[in-house]
């Protein structure tokens, strides 16, 4: 068996080049350029992008939608429990992170705003059920925050983030954490790039914590991916599938599009086309599918960083991020981007 060590996959980032809120206008974010043949670097800026693309790529987006997963809920004591959830269950239950619970504690009762809900903790997630008539959806509706990043520091919250942490296209709700390669977008840039001839399609993937959640094992092997819902319309696998056979290129923007492709067109096509993947793509693995990539800037030892650093080669990845540290570029979510070809 090989083993490769998650230490390859580590940086240090100085933490003011994490950017803190959107860049101004969507389009104007850096954009650095990487060909796989030759590691040829090029700087730009995203609205550049289309410069690069041509009459007959298909450029895949997700169209997932961030949904407000972060709740506040108070305990009878006073104190604020913060609940992150993860994955709806069966009635009015969910998968959920929580933290501010005394350690021992195995079940508990609190308000979310008039709402009460019961906690009880299971082997790897708690488990939220809302205790009322109203539809839990229309609760989170109701008492939701977007679910910034960790690493985001700010006190509050923005109403500006409901417009910017979200792609203009974004439409099937169900992520707790957006696409964020495809934030770059703007309506009319991407008007434009059709108007190329190139064809812009869209898949679902639901990113959950299996897309953010840290390596933590040394050997990268043994890290367990948590599965997250895709769908893709029959039609559009097969468009997709047809350009692929055609020699036309096939662009994902996003980690997400690339292990929904990858899933979707495994086992000779067979796979289903709504389901759940836990694909977890490292270097060594060998695409099927994907010729492009858009990508933003990754957290050190992130299940992103690595399939970003199997598509382009890892020494080739941390070069291209050597040079954007040098250039003050803005890292992760709401930094800049990478189009890798």
């Amino acid at each position: 068996m090989r083993i490769m060590d998650s230490g390859l996959f580590d940086y240090i980032l100085p933490k003011e080049m994490i950017a803190q809120d959107p860049v101004g206008e969507r389009a104007y974010s850096n954009l650095l350029v990487f060909n796989r043949n030759g590691g040829a670097i090029e700087h730009r800026s995203f609205f550049d992008i289309a410069g690069y693309l041509r009459k007959g790529d298909v450029l895949i987006l997700n169209d997932s939608k961030v949904f407000p997963a972060r709740l506040k809920a108070m305990k009878d004591s006073g104190g604020i429990i913060d609940i992150l959830l993860v994955e709806k269950q069966d009635g009015k239950r969910w998968h959920c992170l929580v933290n501010n619970i005394k350690k021992g504690t195995s079940e508990l009762i609190v308000s979310i705003g008039d709402i009460k809900a019961k906690l009880t903790q299971h082997p790897d997630f708690w488990i939220i059920e809302f205790l009322c008539e109203d539809n839990d959806y229309d609760v989170i509706q109701q008492y939701g925050q977007m679910p910034l990043p960790p690493y985001i520091k700010r006190k509050e919250i923005n109403s500006i983030d409901f417009e910017r942490y979200q792609t203009v296209y974004a439409e099937t709700e169900g992520s707790i954490a957006a696409p964020t390669a495809g934030f770059h977008f703007t309506k009319e840039l991407l008007e434009n790039i059709e108007n190329i001839g190139v064809n812009v399609v869209k898949i679902t993937l639901h990113i959950g914590i299996g897309t953010f959640f840290l390596i933590k094992n040394q050997c990268i092997e043994e890290h367990k991916m948590h599965r997250e819902y895709y769908q893709i319309d029959k039609s559009v696998k097969e468009y997709i599938k047809s350009a692929k056979e055609e020699g036309r290129r096939i662009i994902a923007c996003g980690t997400s599009v690339v292990r929904t492709l990858e899933t979707a067109y495994a086992a000779n096509g067979s796979t289903p086309l709504n389901a759940y993947t836990e694909l977890f793509i490292y270097p060594g693995y060998k695409f099927k599918m994907v010729d492009a990539l858009i990508t933003n800037f990754h957290l050190p030892k992130s299940t992103p960083l690595l399939l970003a650093s199997a598509f382009a080669g890892r020494d080739g990845l941390f070069k291209c991020y050597s040079e954007a540290i040098e250039r003050d570029y803005r890292f992760y979510s709401y930094g800049d981007s990478m189009f890798i070809i």
